[in-house]
């Protein structure tokens, strides 16, 4: 979820590939299987570009022909009618928390929202927004999201095909509707696609999107893999390993599943220090770049999100036993595969062919690899249609008698997506209703990829669930816990941490104090001056920032704003807040080239439209300033800055009818609002 910033001036790779080409070429003399798989390989290198699917595809045809009708490769597109899965005959929803109702159509070749609020039948508002990509397979979803100059923003109207249905995107319902401002940032896009080329300063501007995860999500970069088949040597790869790319059949079986886990292992992603959603190639240890957090509770064993395959196959007896027998014997450090023997996810998938063309039997008989019919096995399942099937054919039964996933990995709904129904994969015996029943006990937050994270890292997990998922539960006192401060070692080490997680709270005074504690111009100067994917140092100084703002120190608040700005130039709304901060201090000219600047990359950018309607307003450019106000409105009409501005506006025009009109509209949406409140007071008394 998209982090928030309050502005005033009055959101896969999939399963690994088995390459099954031989011959290819190699500038080393084959080597035998190491015990380490992860140091070899030539693609880790950085001096190892990607490629492109296109390139793959000139020596490998057949599978990338098969690989692009799986999930994986169809799960991002360009919005045209071959990529959708959706009905249009009934293309409509409504939104009852924001009274907004939504409609979804084809114009020519180009799919179109329209957002509009109706009264006594009568349209009182209405904006139509085109679709420039659809996320998603269509195996369970369409999704949709438009781009403003590369700000990708998902959309409010997503289509559950296993439903037929439309509805609001999972994380808009409940009165959560972010209209078309929901950003798409690095982390979302890097599971759901081939690698994009992300704007650095940015949260989710791109300069490029491929369509669909791409061959090189699970095989590493391809440049050296290309380079050498052009060499002539050769690798027999039924004999040894071809270093030049990674082959995940021929990983370790914690390899394999890091490389699964890197996107099927959704949750709360905790970054390790100077890495981003961009460093982790297959072959290497995933905790090494990032640790992934889920909550865990106590009689919740049929809970589970979307993107969890991985952690749920984990829990079951099926793997545990036999990640037992192979890493006991050896065997996993010595063989050339050494995930044989061991249930991984290739066991059941080829990632190269889609589940839709996967029959059946296939499923039926990796159960049957172990839970065989020779009479040999105390784990045969003895359900009375299985029973029936065996004796109808040993071994492989008809599928109509035996589907061995549908009672042991029943198809349900997932918690955090709506509409749609799934497998777990947590394979084991029907869960009785009285289980089911059990009262669930929140337990705490735990790493699903590494053992034992260290306490930053887990103060980290708490502060981004609570900052970004749930506020229910107490981990702020969790993170308070494990965040020490008592020495010089300690600050250094958590103050980033330390400063987040007191802003949170809004314990401003001491977000200052730790600054201080460190040195403001050590802070300034050498400890948050990094330029980064995830803008850890730029957010830090935004928090910093609106401290000295808090507590009434703007010219302070100014400096780091200025700061945050320079380390993150796309981050709107950084500039927005400077701005306005800029703003009310009578700076107008260089806060109107702050929200100059936003305007000319997100010409829908509301906040800043508004802002610098206020300017215009205060320099007596009466008309400008309704000309960027009426604007605003017609993008949304709902928001509350906008309309106390537009209020004040024909207030200064004497026009008390339309002043009170825009008041009541804020306090009929938020009774709350005391600027409104006062506003309306005064102008009942005065005007």
């Amino acid at each position: 979820m998209p982090k928030k910033v309050h502005i005033f001036l009055s959101v896969a790779i999939a399963l690994v590939g088995l390459l099954k080409f031989c011959d290819v070429p190699h500038s080393k003399i084959a080597e035998e299987v190491p015990k380490k798989d992860t140091s070899f390989y030539l693609n880790h290198s950085d001096s190892a570009k990607y490629v492109g699917m296109n390139t793959c595809k000139l020596c490998h045809q057949d599978i990338y022909s098969s690989f692009i009708k799986t999930g994986m490769g169809k799960s991002l597109g360009l919005a045209t009618k071959e990529k959708s899965s959706a009905d249009f005959s009934k293309a409509t929803i409504y939104d009852k928390f924001s009274n907004m109702h939504y409609n979804a159509f084809w114009k020519n070749d180009s799919l179109y929202f329209k957002e509009y609020r109706l009264e006594k039948r009568d349209t009182i508002f209405s904006r139509t927004e085109k679709v420039n990509y659809i996320i998603g397979s269509g195996q369970h979803t369409n999704s949709h999201l438009q781009s403003v100059n590369g700000y990708i923003n998902q959309m409010p109207m997503t289509y559950y095909t296993q439903k037929k249905h439309w509805d609001m995107p999972p994380g808009f319902e409940n009165g959560f509707n972010t209209h078309f401002t929901r950003k798409i940032g690095l982390e979302c896009m890097s599971c759901h696609i081939g690698y994009p080329d992300f704007v650095l300063g940015s949260e989710n501007k791109f300069t490029s999107i491929p369509t669909g995860i791409d061959c090189e999500r699970c095989h590493g970069p391809g440049s050296i893999h290309v380079a050498e088949r052009r060499t002539g040597t050769k690798v027999d790869t039924s004999k040894f390993i071809d270093y030049s790319i990674v082959n995940p059949a021929k990983l370790s079986i914690d390899r394999q599943f890091d490389l699964c886990q890197r996107c099927h292992l959704q949750g709360n992603a905790v970054l390790k220090e100077g890495k981003s959603f961009y460093d982790f190639k297959p072959g290497q240890k995933l905790s090494d770049y990032i640790s992934v957090f889920l909550p865990k509770y106590k009689n919740a064993d049929e809970d589970f999100i979307m993107a969890s395959h991985a952690d749920r196959l984990k829990q079951s007896a099926c793997f545990i036993k036999s990640y037992e027998k192979v890493t006991s014997s050896g065997s996993a450090t010595s063989a050339l595969k050494p995930y044989k023997g061991a249930m991984t996810c290739v066991t059941c998938h080829n990632p190269h062919v889609s589940v839709k063309e996967t029959n059946t039997d296939i499923f039926n008989d990796a159960c049957n690899g172990c839970h065989n019919s020779n009479g040999k096995s105390d784990l045969l399942c003895t359900d009375k249609n299985v029973v029936l099937a065996r004796s109808v054919k040993q071994g492989h039964a008809p599928s109509k008698f035996l589907n061995c996933v549908n009672c042991h990995m029943p198809a349900t709904g997932s918690t955090d997506i709506p509409h749609v129904s799934v497998h777990d994969h947590y394979i084991r015996k029907p869960i009785s209703k009285v289980e089911k029943d059990k009262i669930k006990t929140f337990v705490g937050l735990y790493s699903i990829n590494e053992k034992d994270p260290s306490a930053l890292t887990k103060a980290q997990a708490y502060i981004n669930q609570y900052d970004k998922f749930d506020q229910d539960n107490p981990y702020l006192d969790s993170a308070t816990a494990l965040l020490k401060d008592r020495t010089a070692n300690d600050l250094f080490t958590n103050l980033r941490a330390l400063i987040q997680l007191n802003f949170i709270k809004q314990d401003f005074q001491k977000v200052i104090g730790y600054v201080n504690q460190a040195g403001e111009q050590k802070c300034f100067n050498i400890l948050f001056t990094k330029v980064s994917y995830d803008n850890i140092d730029a957010w830090t100084c935004y928090r910093i920032a609106e401290s000295y703002y808090n507590t009434n120190n703007v010219p302070g608040s100014v400096k780091w704003f200025k700061q945050t700005v320079k380390l993150a130039p796309y981050n709107l709304d950084f500039r927005n807040k400077l701005g306005s901060t800029l703003a009310g201090l009578n700076n107008f000219n260089d806060a109107i080239e702050q929200f100059s600047f936003i305007l000319k990359e997100n010409p829908k950018h509301v906040s800043a439209m508004t802002n610098l309607g206020y300017i215009r307003l205060s320099q007596g450019q009466q008309a400008e300033a309704f000309r960027l106000y009426k604007n605003a409105e017609k993008i949304d009409p709902d928001y509350e800055p906008l309309l106390l501005n537009l209020a004040g506006y024909y207030a200064f025009q004497k026009n008390k009818k339309e002043a009170i009109k825009y008041l009541e509209m804020i306090l009929k949406k938020n009774p709350k609002n005391q600027k409104a409140k006062m506003a309306l007071e005064q102008i009942e008394r005065f005007l």
